[in-house]
């Protein structure tokens, strides 16, 4: 890799946001684009080569029938002294203004000498693939671990394993907001110990 490289990635690695579907604009991404961003996925590490990413992806149609569906989600499996009509709302208007919603799962291999922590590590370092891309591309995405992403229910909806997990809920699309600075509470030379 050369200084010219390196200082390419560096840009994208530090130019990534989490852009909230709500700042989202409804401009449409090219589905083969999407599909560029998720073939990044495949080059994460992976123990084994076990390469436990999954993905689902909404858009069109189908990404307004999901924003029903996790509304539903959570009303039906949602104690009725808890769920509140406003929180429906939100989640089933989520999607209104994003382009795609791919929902990133960490799919169990029959490996079991594998450690789940490292399967979960993978899942996570492929889905950090595609945010650099969508970044790359100019793209708007938002990493979502809200709604119903840690429940059984929508483990069931999307047929899943027990010993699945999903990841999270990840919007694409594009945005008119400037983009903001970037902001760490910690200074790098405390998170590191040379020895």
């Amino acid at each position: 890799m050369t200084n010219n490289q390196f200082e390419q990635l560096e840009t994208i690695i530090r130019n990534r946001r989490s852009i909230s579907w709500a700042k989202m604009n409804g401009q449409v991404i090219p589905d083969e684009t999407v599909n560029q961003l998720l073939a990044l996925a495949d080059w994460a590490p992976t123990h084994g080569r076990t390469e436990p990413w999954r993905f689902f992806v909404y858009g069109g149609e189908a990404l307004k029938q999901f924003g029903i569906a996790h509304a539903d989600l959570y009303w039906q499996h949602t104690a009725e002294d808890k769920r509140l009509e406003a929180t429906k709302e939100k989640l089933q208007h989520n999607v209104d203004k994003a382009s795609h919603l791919v929902i990133a799962v960490m799919k169990r291999g029959e490996n079991v000498k594998i450690p789940q922590l490292e399967e979960v590590a993978s899942a996570s370092a492929s889905i950090q693939n595609v945010l650099l891309g969508a970044t790359a591309l100019g793209i708007s995405s938002f990493w979502s671990t809200g709604g119903m992403t840690h429940t059984h229910a929508l483990k069931d909806h999307l047929q899943l394993a027990q010993e699945d997990i999903i990841m999270g809920l990840i919007y694409f699309g594009y945005t008119d907001e400037p983009a903001k600075d970037g902001v760490r509470n910690t200074p790098i030379t405390e998170k590191v110990k040379w020895m």
